[in-house]
């Protein structure tokens, strides 16, 4: 019979998987770090954003209730019920530039995770 307690085990397959499980882990921690600096930046620039609709929204609600009350009183006289479109064609206008800007604030990508996604897509081709 062989003494199995002195046989030395050599890398083998356990010990390549357990390699390999702790650099996927080692992995998986590193883009979850980066994900989580990205995730700050991220927070921030949704505040940002919130904020802009946000006074988007109660500047246009001023406008409505101030602007329109003086503006149709006044020019009710002259103009009648077009007034009301005139006013109705001005806020819109406004209504449609405030939304441009927060749409371009979405397309600049200020709420992406540019870093993380490619780094995931280089680790998505070394792997493959």
């Amino acid at each position: 019979m062989e003494n199995n307690e002195n046989v030395v085990h050599g890398p083998g397959l356990m010990g390549g998987i357990t390699g390999l499980a702790k650099n996927l882990f080692g992995l998986v921690v590193s883009r979850v770090e980066l994900a989580a600096l990205e995730m700050t930046e991220v927070r921030n620039h949704l505040i940002e954003l919130v904020a802009i609709f946000a006074g988007a929204i109660l500047a246009t609600w001023f406008a409505i209730a101030y602007g329109t009350a003086t503006i149709v009183a006044a020019a009710w006289d002259e103009m009648g019920w077009k007034i009301l479109l005139v006013m109705f064609i001005v806020f819109l206008v406004i209504t449609g530039i405030l939304v441009a800007k927060g749409l371009s604030m979405l397309k600049q990508g200020k709420l992406a995770f540019p870093e993380t996604m490619k780094e995931l897509r280089n680790d998505r081709d070394m792997i493959m």
